[in-house]
């Protein structure tokens, strides 16, 4: 016990040396995860333990955590909840571990299709670290509201094993997963950070084909670049509110949207968030591929433009990139674009270029087209014939202009 106060005690006096305030403290979202759907029915946990890895995009002395149990059936215990930094895989930097209590109670109940935010600790955290919240499921064959593809590796331990929330040491957890179970928002106390930047779209924001645990996403370079000009201070967060096969819209849709589509979750997934300054809107490509047309998504749009900017946020929108005719790596040929399906992309990106509605714009299709065809990929940025590989989302990310940010 004595080694472990000891080592606390010199792991908080060294995070007392990074840089002093800059700003006004304030409360800001340092990472999200969009919930989406239930987790699958043969995947469940019981009386055992998650550990959740994230990275926090400010640096901090406090910290909260917000759990959903959107899509749950029954009301969700948790018997104990915890969080710490990552020191590798699932273990902890000794001493950081510390217990996250709801209202002062260290247990929490979570109604089905509500959402609680723990009350905030003191746990110093510097941008670009990882943090670990551990939560205990006492019950049996809990399904976990999810969102399904977190490209980041969390931990959990076997079936039976308890509660481990305490653990700073990796032994119990023997399982890995890339589900991002209940967990949707970290929020940091922060005196350097102005703000947030949402990145609010669909799975190429979510990052298919991009590396898990690579951090090499579109915002994921955005976010560097905005650190390197503020020379090493992340003075803005920038967090990933992205869903695997997101709408804008629903109505009209078919097949119907999978998850809840932008104009319905944008309460949920931006404005109840902390410290929110930009929103990059990078959507439509899914809903086109349902049969919506360039009228009915422009005017989805402009009402999430609307909304935002009557609470003094900068919406910036971004141009749809093209779809190939033939998807490839396994996808169905059905998910690709036709003529039809061009000519409404290419109407909403002239709106979009032209439009007074968004703040600014980010012409994401002016660079990943093919120059001779752009209703092709250019091929050295493709991965799929529907997602940038990570050399188009590295292209993607350092195409945006810093400046929309000042």
């Amino acid at each position: 016990m004595f080694i472990k106060a000891v080592c606390a005690a010199v792991f908080f006096l060294y995070l007392g040396l990074f840089p002093t305030q800059t700003h006004a403290q304030q409360w800001v979202a340092a990472w999200v995860s969009s919930q989406q759907g239930p987790s699958p029915e043969d995947e469940t946990i019981s009386n055992a333990t998650v550990r959740l890895v994230v990275r926090s995009t400010v640096s901090g002395d406090r910290v909260r955590v917000r759990l959903e149990n959107t899509f749950g059936i029954n009301p969700l215990v948790i018997a104990a909840a915890s969080i710490g930094l990552q020191a590798r895989g699932p273990s902890l930097v000794i001493g950081s571990g510390t217990p996250l209590f709801f209202n002062a109670s260290a247990t929490v109940t979570i109604p089905a299709g509500d959402v609680v935010m723990s009350d905030p600790v003191r746990l110093p955290v510097q941008a670009e670290q990882g943090l670990a919240v551990s939560l205990y499921i006492p019950h049996i064959n809990v399904r976990s509201s999810v969102h399904s593809s977190a490209l980041t590796t969390s931990y959990l331990t076997n079936p039976g094993d308890g509660n481990h929330t305490e653990d700073e040491n990796a032994v119990a957890f023997a399982a890995t997963t890339t589900r991002m179970h209940w967990l949707s928002a970290v929020e940091v106390f922060s005196s350097s950070a102005r703000g947030v930047v949402v990145a609010l779209g669909d799975s190429i924001t979510d990052g298919s084909c991009a590396t898990v645990d690579g951090h090499d996403r579109w915002q994921d370079v955005l976010y560097g670049r905005l650190v390197d000009r503020e020379n090493g201070t992340a003075s803005l967060a920038v967090i990933n509110a992205g869903i695997g096969g997101n709408t804008l819209i629903r109505e009209g849709l078919n097949p119907a949207p999978t998850s809840l589509p932008v104009l319905e979750r944008l309460e949920r997934d931006v404005l109840s968030l902390a410290g929110i300054t930009h929103v990059i809107l990078f959507i439509g490509t899914n809903d086109i591929r349902r049969g919506a047309t360039a009228k009915s998504l422009i005017n989805g749009m402009k009402a999430v433009s609307s909304r935002l900017k009557a609470l003094g946020i900068r919406v910036l929108g971004a141009t749809i990139i093209p779809r190939n005719p033939e998807p490839r790596e396994g996808l169905p040929s059905g998910l690709g674009f036709d003529i039809a399906k061009n000519a409404e992309r290419r109407a909403v990106n002239e709106w979009i270029r032209g439009t007074s509605d968004f703040s600014a714009v980010i012409d994401f299709d002016a660079v990943m087209s093919l120059p001779s065809d752009d209703d092709l990929i250019n091929p050295i940025y493709d991965c799929d014939g529907i997602h940038p590989n990570v050399f188009g989302y590295l292209v993607m990310g350092r195409s945006i202009d810093l400046t929309l940010f000042e």
